[in-house]
């Protein structure tokens, strides 16, 4: 009973709307009749219309509708008043209509009588179809046959009522609502139940075949289409989803892709025929997804399902090209020089499906000629239409994409070729796929290298020519690259080093031909484009021609010849292009440090680190001083951040592969090794200091920190803890005098004192006094371990310490501290002045400390015999030069005699 019930509201619930549209109606057109001022006709009716015009008439108006049409009415009698009232007659000017008053929005009760209901009362009615058919399977009233035919009856009821109900609408000429469109509702609901119709004769009682039941089924998907040009799009995208869910529907154990992509082509016509006609870009949108998808499926079957598959993509491509692509055959108009997304997204997606069938047919030759022959396509379209000028990006990339899992695929040991000419290209068996993808590759380079610099000017938008000398450039230098990894195996080759040079001649010819052209959108950067294409040329010609680590070198040189170009062309894209050239050099060294592996050599500095790091570095330095000249920029400072690092990095590998004997991956340091980079660090942090000042860098502002800091660090850390050699145990230090303790404490020291009077008056006083202070300390060490190796020979951690090594040490720092108040006094260094205290105050400290506890006899004695003979004769000197020189001005003002 709950489905008869149902079934019984579903029909009250349509007329009610159907009466709550027929007053709406009226009032719209009663109301239309007041604002242009024509008075209302009368009609016979019979009794139920003449009382519900009653109704309407006796309704007052709106309240911001009533006081516009007053004040129109005194407006008009205030005119005919004062023509009356003139002398000469005057022809009365045209009647002004009243200005329309705005749309109010709609109450409470017109959305439930005007939409809800609408709404309610379309679902209803699929719903009472379907509870209809169960209601008669559970009481077992008709068999399967009937009630197949009862359901079809009642989706053509449902059809025959929206077609009835849209066309008296025409006729009375009243526009329906566009979110209650009764019609539409009545129609939606009549294909629904169509097509639970058909799909349970299906797929519940087996009275169609599956052939039948997918002709069925995808007519009446197509019929909803059709329909949707007279009910709306709601309509369409019921009939689109529809369409392509049907051969999810329909099953088979042998599927027949001819056939599903032969159904699957006419629903794709169809739909974009639609969109096309009425405008819907969502139509074309999602017509293109879910074909895209259909592509997914049959892919596992490889070869069997190759020719279909190329079928279904032929066919949507060119479909999208004859009526989505705008400007081109049947497509929209649209201005010139526009990129639109649909257009260029429609191409793409079918060239993305056709990478996927070569990829996953382990790219057969007849997938790559398919593959070809769209990307060919795709020239040709956005040739004649730039609104899908972006897919010319697109095929670019997907190019690119294909070749590369092309070579990543691939057995390497098949095609091994070190150098030298091509042989037996074609003749093998094996390597017949190799000879496709070189003419099609060959294909690819020429076509588009042609067509960037073709398209240049053609265009009065700058971004359509870039994307062709983008692409130009772009793709034959991947292809390129993709076939040397697949068939010299990365290995020295001096044919593909001679073809190098051939398109590096190529673009430069380019080049030249572009730059003497009159200007026009886009042409400055497709010309910068050209050129650095050119610089690239060149360094791929270098790579093939010479080892591996060539490669790191060539990029580097390309990102300082970009640099320069950007200095001829300044165009910001080559600033951000020679940035990202340093970039990938940092990204490649960062996975092999040594830049060729073990064939780095083992001569100290002539080696393969002096050109991996010392040529980039160089161009680096190079680029960033052309780039500075443009100004200071992002680019700019990751340039010289570049240049900074691997200068950095040239001079510690250096010492690393010197110290360690060509081991740079050596996982411990000597004492040797640690004070050759602090003196490089601190070496370069005074270089960068002095830079700075005439830059104005941040980056060399930072990277002088940066370095001080760490040379400050391994001072501590390094020289004077973990690397001391009095206090671990160490190899030899050397002679008395020329010894690894010059090296890794009085260099340091010199260097840090060097750094301190670098950054005086240019940085806080605090930063100079820290160096200052790590000299000192540094110095101090110096003398202290020298006086070791003097009592205990190069090995400083052995032995026991005498009374006149104990002895040796005050004397000698209370000798360093008389040099330095020597020093402070005679340059008037107040630092130096300081230091000396400092120095004597820890021999004081020591003699006290140290001295009086382990001294015994004479050198007890004699140490604080010369402690206290320095003492006062440093009071001696404070008094008598220090001060006295400084009261000498005011003594000489007292002692002058008046007048």
């Amino acid at each position: 009973m709950f489905e008869l019930l149902t079934l019984v509201i579903a029909i009250v619930a349509l007329v009610l709307a159907r009466k709550a549209n027929n007053r709406s109606q009226e009032l719209q057109a009663r109301l239309a009749a007041l604002e242009t001022g024509q008075p209302l006709a009368r009609r016979t009716r019979p009794a139920t219309a003449a009382a519900s015009e009653s109704v309407v008439a006796e309704a007052p108006l709106p309240q911001d509708v009533e006081p516009a049409l007053s004040e129109a009415m005194v407006a008009e009698s205030a005119s005919a008043d004062s023509i009356a009232s003139a002398d000469e007659p005057i022809a009365p000017p045209p009647p002004a209509s009243p200005p329309r008053p705005p749309h109010a929005k709609p109450g409470f009760e017109e959305r439930i009588g005007t939409r809800w209901v609408v709404w309610v009362g379309g679902l209803t009615l699929a719903l009472g179809g379907f509870f209809m058919v169960r209601y008669s399977i559970e009481q077992g009233l008709l068999g399967p046959g009937v009630r197949v035919l009862l359901g079809g009856l009642f989706a053509l009821a449902l059809l025959g009522a929206g077609e009835w109900t849209r066309r008296k609408e025409s006729i009375s000429q009243i526009a329906a609502l566009p979110i209650a469109n009764i019609p539409a509702i009545l129609t939606a609901a009549g294909t629904a139940v169509a097509f639970a119709t058909v799909y349970a004769a299906y797929a519940l009682y087996d009275f169609l075949a599956p052939a039948s039941a997918f002709i069925l089924l995808g007519l009446v998907a197509l019929g909803t289409m059709a329909a949707a040009l007279l009910h709306g799009p709601a309509l369409a995208g019921l009939g689109v989803v529809a369409a392509f869910v049907t051969p999810v529907l329909v099953s088979s154990e042998k599927p027949d892709y001819w056939a599903l992509y032969i159904y699957l082509a006419v629903v794709t016509a169809a739909a974009f025929g639609l969109a096309r006609i009425r405008l819907w870009r969502w139509l074309a949108v999602s017509t293109i997804v879910l074909a895209f998808l259909w592509t997914l499926p049959g892919l596992e079957d490889g070869l069997a399902a190759l020719a279909p598959h190329a079928f279904h993509v032929i066919a949507g491509f060119a479909l999208a090209a004859l009526l989505v692509v705008c400007g081109f055959l049947f497509g929209p108009s649209l201005e010139d020089g526009r990129i639109e997304p649909v257009s260029s997204g429609s191409l793409a997606a079918y060239l993305l499906a056709a990478a996927l069938i070569v990829v996953d047919s382990a790219h057969a030759d007849s997938a790559v000629i398919v593959f070809a022959l769209l990307v060919a396509a795709t020239l040709i379209v956005a040739w004649r239409a730039a609104a899908a000028t972006a897919a010319v990006g697109a095929a670019a990339g997907l190019v690119a994409l294909v070749f590369l899992l092309w070579v990543i695929r691939s057995a390497p040991d098949l095609l091994t070729l070190p150098g030298g000419p091509l042989p037996g290209i074609g003749t093998d068996p094996i390597a017949g796929p190799v000879t496709t993808h070189l003419i099609t590759a060959a294909v690819f380079a020429i076509g588009f290298g042609v067509a960037g610099v073709l398209a240049q000017g053609r265009s009065v938008s700058a971004v359509v020519p870039v994307i062709w000398a983008a692409a130009g450039v772009f793709t034959p230098l991947a292809l390129l690259i993709a076939l040397y990894a697949r068939i010299a195996h990365l290995d020295r080759s001096i044919p593909f080093a001679i073809v190098a040079v051939l398109i590096a001649a190529a673009f430069g010819a380019a080049t030249e031909a572009l730059s003497k052209r009159e200007t026009r959108p886009g042409l400055a950067i497709s010309t910068a484009l050209f050129a650095t294409g050119t610089l690239g040329a060149l360094a791929l010609a270098l790579t093939f021609a010479l080892e591996k680590g060539w490669l790191t070198i060539a990029l580097a040189l390309m990102a300082a010849g970009t640099a320069w170009i950007s200095l001829q062309r300044p165009i910001p894209f080559l600033r951000w292009l020679a940035a990202i050239l340093a970039g990938i050099v940092v990204l490649r060294i960062g996975w092999e440090p040594r830049i060729v592996g073990d064939a780095v050599g083992a001569t100290p500095i002539f080696n393969w680190l002096l050109w991996g790091y010392g040529v980039p570095a160089l161009s680096f330095w190079t680029a960033s001083h052309w780039m500075r000249r443009r100004g200071d920029d992002v680019p700019l400072r990751m340039m010289e951040s570049a240049a900074i690092l691997f200068t950095v990095l040239l001079a510690f590998l250096q010492i690393r592969h010197a110290v360690n004997g060509g081991d740079v991956y050596r996982d411990s340091a000597g004492l040797t090794e640690v004070a050759l980079q602090v003196c490089v660090a601190l070496a370069m942090a005074i270089g960068l200091e002095r830079l700075r000042v005439r830059s104005r860098s941040i980056v060399h502002n930072v990277a002088a920190i940066l370095l001080a800091v760490f040379a400050a660090l391994a001072s501590v850390g390094g020289l004077l803890l973990f690397e001391n050699p009095m206090l671990w145990w160490s190899a030899d230090i050397g002679g008395l005098l020329l010894n690894t303790l010059l090296l890794g404490y009085a260099a340091p020291a010199l260097l840090a004192l060097l750094l301190s009077y670098a950054v005086a008056g240019l940085r806080r006083p605090a930063y100079a006094n820290s160096f200052a202070g790590l000299a000192l300390v540094m110095g101090l060490a110096y003398v202290t371990l020298e006086i070791r190796r003097l009592y205990h020979g190069p090995v400083l951690w052995r032995g026991v310490t005498g009374d006149a090594e104990q002895y040796t040490y005050s004397l000698a720092w209370l000798g360093c501290g008389v040099l330095l108040l020597g020093a402070g006094i005679l340059f008037n260094s107040q630092r130096a002045r300081l230091a000396s205290a400092v120095v004597i105050g820890l021999t004081i400290v020591k003699a006290f400390v140290i001295d009086m506890s382990t001294l015994t006899g004479v050198y007890r004695a004699l140490s604080f015999m010369g402690l206290g003979l320095v003492l006062v004769a440093i009071g001696w000197l404070y008094q008598r030069i220090l001060f006295r020189s400084r009261a000498t001005p005011a003594e000489d003002a007292t002692m002058t005699p008046s007048p």
